[in-house]
């Protein structure tokens, strides 16, 4: 008789979920205000940088889906040549802030290969802006298989580099591929779920609920065939985006091109604590150069220190006395540049 009454309350229990669900993906009222990325005062006279003489257009499949990319090759050498190959972070396309890295990387004698993700930037796929990790992580494997197909590039002197989300994309990756020759992992996540539990201490319950329900709101609505409930990506702070911190909204409007989409697909809210890089570090057998930015508050720094741990000699550790956006620009990307530099003569020449 228990146990009748048991199956029964978790019987209503699953209902009352499925309605819940149900209600959060159909009811109006769950609009996100548009947060429009304008160029600050102090960023417009800034110079563009322009872009290499040296770089290509390419163009390369996953499962039938076109993605968009750069390829910079060294000027005046010859091939064929190491290459790096590159992808952006959370909601980042391969014009939002990487090519001074690429025209660095190129000038040092490396050949470059920068692309877009599906459903972002130049690369085709639908809905547009959606942040799918399982697919990401198909485009990185289709690209370092294409790299490796073209006649310039030296197949057995391949570098992935990351940063942010894309910095715990690489350590998988190279998980997955022992041919891989070295990783450059820049303030990179490597435990989602360590900072979905320190986000939800800092943005308190009311709000962390909130936006779990935009997130469930997404997912069930691409279950059902409709339309996907967008969030903003960053957003001013105590606004619902999916970076609300000040260094956030400022380095996006610094970073991210004229145009830039400031929107993607709710359900990374409720998908992100489930990827967890760091479970990957294991595997790797290749030199890993892993940059910490002291500061940094988008990443767990915990699981930096133990993935350093991990990788044990394969690890070379450097940090920075800085928050997570600044090593994107100024005195943060001059100190992070030249580590590379130097980790990738070290490892490809």
């Amino acid at each position: 008789m228990i146990l009748i009454w048991i199956v029964y309350a978790i019987g209503i229990l699953i209902g009352l979920f499925v309605i819940e669900l149900l209600l959060v993906a159909l009811l109006p009222g769950f609009e996100v205000p548009p947060q429009t990325l304008e160029k600050a005062p102090e960023f417009l006279s800034e110079e563009p940088i322009t872009s290499s003489s040296g770089r290509k257009d390419e163009q390369f499949f996953v499962n039938g889906t076109a993605l968009s990319a750069w390829l910079y090759l060294p000027e005046q050498r010859p091939g064929p040549f190491p290459c790096i190959i590159m992808g952006h972070g959370l909601g980042g396309t391969k014009d939002a802030g990487l090519e001074p890295y690429a025209i660095r990387f190129q000038k040092a004698g490396f050949a470059v290969f920068v692309f877009d993700y599906r459903y972002f930037g130049e690369s085709e796929g639908t809905p547009r802006h959606l942040i799918w990790i399982p697919s990401q992580l198909e485009d990185w494997s289709a690209a370092l298989n294409y790299v490796r197909g073209l006649m310039e590039i030296d197949p057995a002197r391949i570098a992935l580099w990351g940063t942010s989300l894309s910095g715990g994309h690489v350590i998988v990756t190279a998980a997955h591929d022992p041919d891989v020759r070295c990783v450059s992992a820049q303030c990179p996540g490597m435990d989602g779920e360590a900072f979905a539990l320190e986000s939800f201490k800092q943005m308190g319950i009311v709000h962390s609920l909130r936006m779990v329900m935009h997130g469930q709101r997404d997912l069930i609505r691409s279950w059902l065939g409709l339309s996907p409930h967008k969030v903003p990506i960053v957003g001013k702070p105590g606004t619902v985006a999916l970076m609300n911190t000040p260094d956030a909204y400022d380095a996006f409007r610094r970073l991210m091109p004229e145009g830039y989409v400031n929107e993607a697909c709710a359900r990374i809210i409720i998908r992100g604590d489930k990827y967890r890089p760091i479970k990957y570090a294991r595997h790797i057998q290749c030199p890993v150069l892993l940059q910490i930015c002291d500061h940094d508050t988008l990443v767990s720094l915990t699981s930096l220190e133990e993935t350093a741990k991990i990788l044990g000699t394969l690890a070379e550790v450097k940090h920075y006395p800085i928050g997570h956006f600044d090593i994107y620009t100024g005195s943060g990307f001059e100190g992070s540049v030249q580590d590379q530099i130097g980790f990738f003569q070290k490892h490809l020449l």
